[in-house]
């Protein structure tokens, strides 16, 4: 079994302020320029289309304002939202292509629901040159989604955009690790405050890449699972130039290589963002080239025939082995025993057509769904997306919660765990049709 990649361009540029006053930023072309340099043939990745955004258009905007194109980015971001879990119900591994680091916003509120409907909290790995902590509270003004992105996505900030859909916030202060940041950032002792977890360019790179992103795993022990977002400004400007705030002291491709590949290498991670590239520093596609080499090499682990398929932890009890400094457990997966775990076990599936045999369904080469899930040998709590059925009240909640929207990731029902099979009988389940998609530093 290997976990398929779908690409989803999210071309905005909302989030960042004109380059000159007669000018728009270059990001919006970053997702043409690395499908230029054959990132989908080279994942071999569905394409799974293009996210067009509103018009860029500050207007008469002035500091002071608030957020720059906060209601063309609200609305983008529960667009996003809605076609990044569509590709997750289809049990795919997204990989968006941005745009400026506003898109953070689409993917936390994705993330967000799906944490809700498995009633557990999905964590966020930030790996990005800046800190992006920028909020009413630190600073004499705002205007700039892609500088702000992070305070927004933890919940400090105007409400239209950090409280969409009325959650606040989409990801924890605990669940949030911060990788790559330079050591001198601006706002790192407010990080340090609000309690999320940072590892600066020094540390990472004493600490190694690969062993900074098992580091990641373990802050995020207690999620159910994360998202990664990467800005390529994550990289020294030496080697990486085309972005708009290039910073010194970044890291290399190669260790965005390997730290990539450590954070994928998981079925607990459910996608992975890429923004702030602008080929407008680019003229030969060279940069391009690179970023298109590495995102293919450290997305190795996803495409991998022996890949497991994406699977979000229980949001049962969790015994904790207390960490100094922020408590949380050094290790994933340690469950209590089966007598203090009385739910049965809740599978998920993806929810869509039934594959056609044609490829795109990497669950089979005959695009057979099997009739039952195979045991899963990590014990109970393995999760699969199930199929609608045709009862009138619809799915039956996990837990104590409500049905979720549909226009969401997340819709799960319960199914019979292993220790029920015998007395379970199976649903009818009906085709679900594909549901439809819709920053200023």
């Amino acid at each position: 079994m290997m976990r398929r990649i779908a690409v989803l361009d999210a071309p905005t540029n909302l989030g960042l302020r004109p380059p000159t006053s007669t000018s728009v930023p270059g990001c919006a072309k970053a997702p043409g320029a690395l499908r230029d340099h054959g990132l989908l043939a080279r994942l071999r990745a569905r394409d799974a289309g293009c996210l067009t955004p509103p018009r860029y258009d500050p207007g008469d905007w002035r500091p002071g304002d608030g957020v720059c194109h906060a209601r063309e980015i609200s609305g983008y971001s529960v667009a996003l939202a809605d076609r990044i879990g569509a590709i997750i119900d289809r049990g795919e591994f997204p990989l968006v292509l941005g745009g400026d680091c506003s898109v953070l916003l689409g993917s936390a509120l994705a993330m967000h629901r799906l944490g809700e409907a498995v009633g557990g909290r999905v964590g966020l790995v930030f790996v990005d040159g800046h800190s992006d902590f920028r909020h009413p509270g630190n600073a004499s003004y705002v205007g700039a989604a892609a500088g702000e992105d992070l305070a927004l996505v933890t919940g400090r900030g105007q409400a239209d955009l950090a409280a969409i859909e009325g959650r606040r916030p989409y990801f924890r202060d605990i669940d949030v690790v911060v990788l790559g940041i330079r050591a001198q950032d601006e706002y790192r002792l407010d990080l340090q405050a609000a309690g999320i977890t940072t590892r600066p360019v020094p540390a990472l790179r004493a600490e190694g890449a690969a062993r900074t992103a098992q580091w990641a795993h373990e802050q995020l022990a207690d999620c159910a699972g994360y998202w990664v977002h990467i800005d390529v400004d994550v990289l020294d400007p030496a080697v990486m130039p085309a972005v708009d705030a290039p910073d010194p002291g970044g890291i290399a491709f190669a260790e965005l290589e390997i730290l990539l590949a450590g954070l994928v290498d998981t079925p607990h991670c459910l996608g992975v963002e890429l923004t702030v590239f602008d080929p407008d520093y680019d003229p030969d596609g060279s940069y391009a080239a690179e970023i298109v080499n590495t995102v293919v090499a450290g997305l190795a682990p996803v495409a991998a025939p022996g890949a497991m398929p994406p699977r979000l932890l229980p949001a049962g009890p969790v015994a904790p082995a207390p960490r100094p400094g922020n408590g949380r457990p050094p290790a994933r997966d340690v469950l209590l025993g089966p007598a203090a775990v009385p739910a049965p076990a809740v599978a998920v599936e993806p929810i869509g057509p039934a594959p056609t045999g044609d490829g795109d369904d990497p669950s089979g080469a005959d695009g057979d769904r099997p009739a039952e899930p195979s045991p899963d040998p990590s014990g109970p709590g393995l999760l699969r997306r199930a199929p609608e059925t045709d009862s009138p009240d619809g799915p039956e909640p996990v837990g104590p919660l409500a049905p979720p929207s549909p226009s969401g990731p997340g819709l799960l029902r319960r199914v019979a765990g292993p220790e029920e099979a015998d007395d379970a009988e199976p649903d009818e389940a009906e085709p679900d049709a594909t549901r439809p998609g819709a920053d200023i530093a």
